[in-house]
């Protein structure tokens, strides 16, 4: 019982700090164009081609 104590706001604070770190990275634009980078790897450079 004693270790529920201890355990619970342990829990608490890193459930909050991970949803900080979600609103913080949606702050900064993390999620803003998903599509363009997931279809950057069918595209061919210039450099690429040369080689």
């Amino acid at each position: 019982m004693n270790g529920l104590i201890l355990l619970i706001p342990i829990a608490l604070g890193l459930g909050l700090l991970g949803l900080a770190a979600f609103f913080w990275s949606l702050r900064q634009g993390q999620f803003e164009d998903l599509d363009g980078a997931a279809l950057r790897i069918f595209v061919e450079d210039e450099e690429d081609r040369t080689a």
